[in-house]
């Protein structure tokens, strides 16, 4: 099972060279950031876990993941989410559809919410009564993924050194934003001086500065957020989003996923631009996986924006 050493492509996209980290190549059920986040609970034993407890999205990429993780290790997985639509329900797709075929049990608990998030619900309604369980929060953000982050940054270093590149910045978008926030520390106790460029995909900036500060209250230690162009609200078609990701697709021969790339490949372009960054200053972007999701994700922008001319896609 892969899970480390992802290789590095070098490519070119709008007239300028960018590396591309391709944690997607990373094994199909944990690939991109999962396999980072996740690395840890594959690796450790967990002997009085029987059953594992999350929450989120019904489409999350972390449904599935978890769903691979709990079905590899024999433990029940029950994974809570507000809403399901009809139309999923009666279409499984995609991380929904892929989860169930794993055994995850998916359940709905909206309607019992009252105004409390999904993590004080369960917090005060669920774990309470659970016992022999693990409980990792929404898309893995815990002290748990350090261990595998910690490792990607060790190759991220290994490949500058081979590739004799002393100064460079890392870009990726945050969900959580558990993996920037984590690899920056890393790059930070490794002695180095490269800089982590994230954006908000979920929430705004105020809301991931906050989840930074849950994990680490030492701000210096905290990525770079890139301000984003306009407010994009999370999983909601733009046709910015879809151009820049055909243009990904064409120009790279790199299929990316839809829900986080595209607002992570935006800002880092606008961020490049403000900051006058020379084209041949190196860029390195690690890809987010996730390509699951795109099975639900691409008809939506297709019905909406229609198809396009490619060899990708």
């Amino acid at each position: 099972m892969s899970l480390i050493s992802s290789p590095v492509d070098k490519t070119i996209f709008n007239n300028r060279i960018f590396f591309i980290k391709r944690d997607d190549l990373l094994h199909e059920s944990f690939s991109g950031n999962k396999a980072r986040k996740f690395y840890s609970f594959l690796k450790n034993d967990f002997n009085d876990c029987k059953k594992l407890i999350s929450f989120g999205s019904a489409q999350a990429n972390s449904l599935y993941s978890f769903s691979a993780l709990a079905k590899l290790k024999g433990w029940q997985f029950d994974f809570y989410v507000a809403h399901i639509s009809d139309f999923i329900k009666q279409n499984p797709k995609g991380n929904y559809r892929a989860a169930l075929e794993n055994g995850a049990n998916v359940i709905e608990v909206g309607e019992f919410l009252e105004g409390e998030t999904l993590e004080d619900y369960l917090n005060n309604n669920i774990i309470a009564k659970e016992q022999s369980y693990l409980f990792v929060p929404e898309g893995g953000r815990c002290q748990y993924a350090k261990m595998g982050i910690d490792l990607l940054a060790q190759e991220i270093t290994y490949w500058a050194a081979d590739n004799k590149i002393t100064e460079f910045k890392v870009a990726l978008p945050a969900g959580t934003g558990t993996t920037a926030l984590f690899l920056q520390q890393a790059f930070i106790e490794l002695n180095t001086n490269i800089e982590i460029l994230t954006c908000a995909c979920v929430g705004g900036d105020s809301y991931l500065k906050k989840q930074f500060f849950e994990l680490c209250t030492d701000e210096s230690r905290h990525p770079t957020i890139m301000k984003s162009r306009k407010k994009y609200h999370f999983g909601k078609l733009y046709r910015a989003f879809y151009d820049i990701w055909q243009a990904l697709n064409i120009q790279t021969e790199i299929v990316f996923e839809l829900l986080y790339d595209p607002l992570g490949w935006l800002t880092l372009t606008d961020y490049i631009e403000s900051k006058n960054i020379p084209a041949d200053y190196p860029i390195l972007y690690i890809h987010q996986g996730g390509l699951l999701g795109n099975e639900t994700m691409l008809p939506r922008y297709q019905r909406k924006y229609g198809k396009y001319d490619s060899k990708i896609g």
